[in-house]
């Protein structure tokens, strides 16, 4: 029996789950295992990570005489015994890595829904040909059998209430110290009484996926009347403890009439000490995590703008001294109900750790603040997709090999908002909203969709249309390859992905935030390209010092231009930080020489195809009338004071006096 002594008591880690007030099948499933253990502390679930018992493990910073490597192996009927995952002891944490490369990012087409409610997602019918009730009593039959870990925690935000329940078979115990790190986790001594499953259940089943799924990354959501299962037949996190948490705030959200935004958030402050709060969103590889990381600089300290991929030009910028950065969330944040005050939208971080990936990070140097972080943590961290040596330092950028010389692009470390001094707590009021979208190289020999400047500001109205389209853009590291290289959606909000219900029923949701927000402003930046120029996230560092600067100022008419393609709202006509003028190039795309008007109208052609095939599908008669209005009016080819018309909004100086 795992036991051991916390605060001079005796603990067996194990409940009584009998006597709580649980659904059926979680007590039949836990009343019928032979081993439920429920941790007191993280310490002890990395321990089980390792296969060993409570303090076995010497997590000693210094330790580098523990080689310790264990392999979560399942037996399957087909397949005979699987590893699915190896967790390996590193000096600064526990670094897993999946042996199957399909198992080391997100599928984006793992999510099937397993209920009869409404929904827009593939159905386990539709895709399987036969209810789900016979996988899904199969995989509590399986459970029942093992030795399992039971951990509860608060979906989302704690003061929110919305208790979860993991279950997972002990020897994937790295799972919950996943799901710990990234939602917190109750100790078994401070689970309290009365305690509700009212935010979900997610219940691990790895051999399923051969068994069921031929190797496929699945996770079946089922709601139920007052919460969701989750049924995930993988151990990577990301589209399970990660995504299908999130599923389970969208599901709570929808039932109540709120939002859990994709975004990251972070409070800027400069060096004069003016403080602003940005609100970055977008899909999956939009800038979330970078919003709220530091401006990286040349050897010399200055900022290189971007390099052109034609000519190979660099541009740099000369900034002797950058704005503080307060994080305050990564990836999802509540914008609960119960935060809202005044006309600002109001929000709390979502998770209690984070989910960064440091696919950029690839040789040292690249950014000293998580690397420092990561080599020597406070405490053991959890990498994924690193190359580890037994008992040795897991590196940020040494990343495992999906093949021969081909490097993973999606490694990622669990950072916990507590091994960080400068996170900002608490529920805060937004100031912009940014939208974040991966562009192309985009020029006479690659006529794509790259044409976005370095910021565009938006009207609400046109803030929520960026918003139902969603571009998941041009190189996504967080997913699995897609099947085209054509512009693609992430699905409305960008988190559409990890939705269980109707499309529409999210669409009205999002336009009642900014209806109810009207003082937040709207900016929209790109990454990766501008035209012809590769400037990965800089564009959106730059950005973000020039609104921090220029604080809660409205802009003047004369100091914004109209886009020439509408739906990219209106353009700074010129952006000047700390004295150095952004080269014009980086404003208005069509004047770069490797593209011209003839390319960017190209470009604008295919953004204006997306909106209407994107658009389209909103059109149904559950829409807000409102949102029919500015649909329609986008696919009548609407310029930019219909938009502020449909939705009034002092975007300018003059509207305010």
């Amino acid at each position: 029996m795992d036991a051991v002594k916390v605060n001079g008591t005796f603990v067996d880690f194990q409940t009584n789950w009998a006597e709580m007030e649980l659904p059926e099948s979680v007590k039949e499933v836990l009343s019928a295992a032979p081993l439920v253990q429920t941790p007191e502390t993280r310490q002890q679930l990395m321990d089980w990570a390792l296969g060993r018992t409570t303090g076995e493990t010497d997590w000693t910073l210094g330790n580098r005489e523990d080689h310790g490597v264990y392999e979560a192996v399942f037996q399957t009927s087909n397949k005979g015994r699987v590893t699915e995952a190896v967790i390996t002891k590193a000096r600064n944490g526990l670094a897993i890595n999946f042996p199957d490369p399909a198992m080391r990012r997100r599928d984006p087409d793992a999510m099937v829904i397993g209920d009869d409610l409404p929904t827009d997602k593939p159905t386990y019918q539709q895709r399987f040909g036969e209810s789900f009730a016979a996988t899904r009593q199969a995989t509590l039959d399986w459970l029942k059998t093992q030795e399992l870990v039971a951990m509860p925690f608060y979906c989302g935000a704690d003061a929110l209430g919305y208790g979860g329940l993991l279950i997972v078979p002990r020897q994937a115990a790295f799972f919950a110290a996943a799901l710990a790190d990234l939602q917190g986790m109750i100790p078994r001594s401070q689970v309290p009484e009365g305690f509700r499953v009212n935010g979900g259940v997610l219940f691990v089943a790895p051999p399923f996926r051969h068994t069921h799924f031929e190797g496929r990354q699945v996770v079946v959501h089922d709601r139920k009347e007052t919460h969701q299962e989750v049924f995930a037949y993988n151990l990577y996190p990301g589209p399970s403890a990660k995504k299908g948490v999130y599923s389970m705030l969208l599901d709570r959200g929808e039932r109540e009439g709120w939002v859990t935004n994709h975004c990251a958030a972070v409070a800027v402050v400069t060096p004069y000490e003016n403080q602003i709060v940005i609100m970055h969103e977008g899909a999956s590889g939009g800038g979330k995590s970078e919003m709220t990381e530091h401006i990286h600089r040349m050897d010399d300290g200055r900022l290189l703008i971007g390099t052109n991929v034609v000519t190979h030009e660099q541009r740099t910028l000369n900034l002797p001294e950058s704005c503080h950065l307060l994080p305050i969330a990564d990836d999802m944040a509540c914008a609960h109900p119960s935060f809202q005050k005044g006309g600002r939208l109001t929000i709390a971080d979502a998770e209690d750790g984070w989910f960064v990936r440091v696919d950029h990070i690839q040789h040292y140097g690249t950014a000293p603040n998580i690397e420092r972080l990561c080599i020597d943590p406070p405490e053991p961290l959890t990498f994924l997709n690193h190359y580890i040596v037994p008992g040795g330092t897991c590196l940020t950028w040494e990343h495992v090999e999906d093949a021969p010389g081909k490097l993973c692009p999606n490694p990622r470390v669990i950072l916990p908002r507590r091994v960080r001094d400068d996170i900002l707590l608490g529920p805060q009021r937004v100031d912009v909203r940014s939208f974040g979208v991966r562009c192309p190289p985009t020029h006479k020999d690659s006529q794509l969709y790259g044409i976005l400047a370095m910021m565009h500001v938006l009207s609400p109205a046109l803030a929520w249309l960026w918003r139902l389209v969603a571009p998941r853009g041009h190189g996504n590291p967080s997913i699995q390859t897609q099947k085209t290289k054509e512009m693609q959606s992430e699905g409305v909000g960008s988190y559409w992905a990890f939705a269980t219900g109707r499309r529409v029923d999210q669409a009205n949701l999002l336009l009642k935030q900014i209806l109810e927000t009207p003082d937040t402003r709207h900016v929209l930046i790109p990454n990766q390209h501008i035209g012809a120029w590769k400037v990965g996230f800089m564009a959106e560092w730059i950005v973000r010092e020039y609104l921090a600067r220029r604080g809660s100022a409205k802009f003047g008419r004369d100091q914004l231009e109209e886009a020439t393609l509408p739906l990219l709202g209106y353009i700074p006509s010129q952006l000047r930080v700390e004295g150095s003028m952004i080269p014009r190039i980086f404003l208005r795309v069509e004047e770069q020489i490797q593209g011209g008007v003839e390319v960017y109208n190209e470009g604008a052609r295919q953004w204006k195809e997306f909106f209407a095939k994107e658009l389209k599908q909103f059109l149904v008669p559950d829409l807000d009338p409102l949102g029919k209005q500015i649909i329609e009016a986008c696919l009548d080819g609407a310029h930019q004071e219909d938009y502020r018309r449909l939705i009034p909004h002092p975007l300018f100086r003059e509207d305010s006096l």
